[in-house]
């Protein structure tokens, strides 16, 4: 009998599925809600899995504010065990030009850290303690490590959200400021929460560069030929891990007893590390907290 539930994002494939089936493996305690964007694609998922009783797929379509808002109302009247965890781990790389979110945010932005965050403001009042919140960052948000991926490059949120007219389209820099907007996002909501007094923690998760973890698939034909050359050849590097490696340290950040009590800190795989010194700052940090809350609360008051 589960007595726990833990929400994954993007649940359906790649390293959200090795998530939820490390999580399955480790203790039979735990509910796994799939949280995806396609009902469909998550009932493969839990035949996948096979475990169909300890699993709930619920939309979330992270790139409407309107789709989130119905799963944090659909999740409490679902019946399930108390929430004691969320995984926000969805995300997206978008380098073919400027794409916007359904409300009118800027895709990677409103994926990567606008949708997980208005998912995890409409759930902190069903999180039960101990509880935790793991979001999934990336070590390419730090510019003092070799990733080949461009800097990040915050300058306000506003701007990350609603670019300019005109401004350079950089897809992967977009990508790796959403990542710094992650960890940014978690050592503020550890902060709001009182560095777990209240007995829920929260953590930011580096799971290494995965080949097979499905980012590249907005490239161009010739993108995508050169990426299948080379990412084999990438596995001889520090880390650069498989889906089910990552997966399994994924899971046991959101319910190993072993990081009980951790919280506001950043993890390259199991070990934790001090992330990017652009990450620590505190304004920052509010700011994207503040637009963040303005645009979901915006979105929430349109028909």
């Amino acid at each position: 009998m589960t007595t726990r539930t833990v929400i994954i994002t993007g649940a359906s494939a790649g390293l959200g599925l090795e998530c939820a089936r490390a999580v399955l493996a480790a203790d039979d305690s735990w509910h796994i809600v799939l949280a995806v964007r396609d009902a469909g694609r998550g009932q493969a998922a839990v035949a996948d899995l096979g475990a169909p009783d300890r699993c709930t797929v619920l939309t979330c379509d992270l790139a409407s504010l309107r789709s989130v808002r119905a799963f944090t109302a659909a999740f409490p009247a679902a019946g399930l065990p108390p929430l004691h965890a969320i995984v926000a781990n969805a995300g997206l790389q978008m380098v073919s030009g400027l794409h916007t979110t359904e409300d009118g945010v800027e895709a990677t932005f409103g994926v990567n850290h606008l949708g997980h965050f208005a998912l995890i403001e409409g759930l902190r009042e069903h999180l039960v303690a101990p509880g935790r919140i793991i979001l999934v960052a990336s070590g390419t948000h730090d510019p003092e490590k070799f990733s080949g991926m461009p800097h990040p490059d915050y300058t306000t949120a506003e701007e990350l959200a609603h670019p300019q007219l005109g401004a350079p389209v950089d897809g992967r820099r977009r990508y790796t400021t959403s990542k710094l907007c992650n960890v940014l996002h978690a050592y503020e909501l550890d902060r709001r929460l009182g560095h777990g007094t209240n007995g829920i923690t929260v953590t930011a998760f580096d799971p290494g560069l995965m080949p097979s973890s499905g980012l590249s698939r907005d490239y161009t034909r010739g993108q995508k030929m050169v990426w299948r050359i080379i990412s084999p050849l990438l596995r001889v590097l520090p880390n650069v891990n498989s889906l089910a490696t990552s997966g399994t340290r994924l899971a046991a950040l959101a319910i190993d007893a072993r990081y009980d009590g951790v919280t506001g800190a950043y993890f390259e795989g199991t070990k934790e590390i001090r992330s990017s010194a652009e990450s620590y700052d505190i304004a920052k940090a509010r700011d994207l907290w503040e637009t963040s809350m303005r645009l979901v609360a915006a979105s929430a008051d349109r028909p």
